[in-house]
């Protein structure tokens, strides 16, 4: 595997792995409360959508979410202000909760009955590697048609999981794959 024997950005080539450019564009088709959760409304809107119903709650709670049902209570009416920690605390069980809710329709999506999806792998940005260590890469596009494996993954948090998923459809660009471990962005849409 690629990653195992190169020392990425050592001449200066700037990029993110492959698999959390994918980890991002997933968010982003997600969606989600587009209001900060430091705004009031940002923080009654993911306190509804991770407690509107017993299932929701204990879904919460499985993601991480500690506080107790006095404190929720609290933060509802506005006789408590949050502190950092319960907003992170608060925002990570959103993502998590939301990514469970939004993967099997994600995946169907991006799957379109076996037909899947066309990927655009940008390469890695070598604007500031000199130019004899340049290599010669280039935009490519790329069919994906089983997605579930990816989606599960990002849906569970599992970096190095969604990490092996994304290599697993990458090799199908040949022997130039391990060029594109590294990207400056993958798009898609569903």
């Amino acid at each position: 595997m690629p990653d195992r024997h190169i020392e990425f950005g050592k001449y200066g080539a700037q990029g993110i792995k492959g698999h959390q450019a994918v980890a991002r564009q997933l968010d982003a088709l997600a969606g989600g409360i587009a209001t900060p959760i430091t705004a009031r409304r940002g923080l009654m809107a993911r306190l509804n959508y991770l407690t509107r119903t017993g299932h929701a709650l204990q879904a919460a709670r499985a993601a991480g979410l500690t506080l107790t049902g006095d404190t929720l209570k609290a933060l509802r009416e506005g006789k408590r202000n949050p502190s950092r920690k319960s907003l992170q605390q608060i925002e990570a069980a959103y993502r998590t909760v939301r990514r469970t809710n939004v993967a099997r329709h994600l995946a169907q999506r991006l799957n379109k009955s076996g037909r899947g999806t066309r990927v655009e792998i940008h390469p890695v940005n070598q604007s500031a590697v000199d130019r004899p260590r340049h290599r010669v890469v280039e935009y490519r596009t790329l069919n994906i048609r089983h997605w579930d494996r990816i989606i599960q993954a990002w849906a569970a948090g599992n970096d190095s999981e969604l990490d092996a998923a994304w290599v697993d459809q990458i090799v199908d660009l040949g022997s130039q794959w391990g060029q594109y471990e590294y990207v400056t962005n993958i798009g898609f849409a569903a």
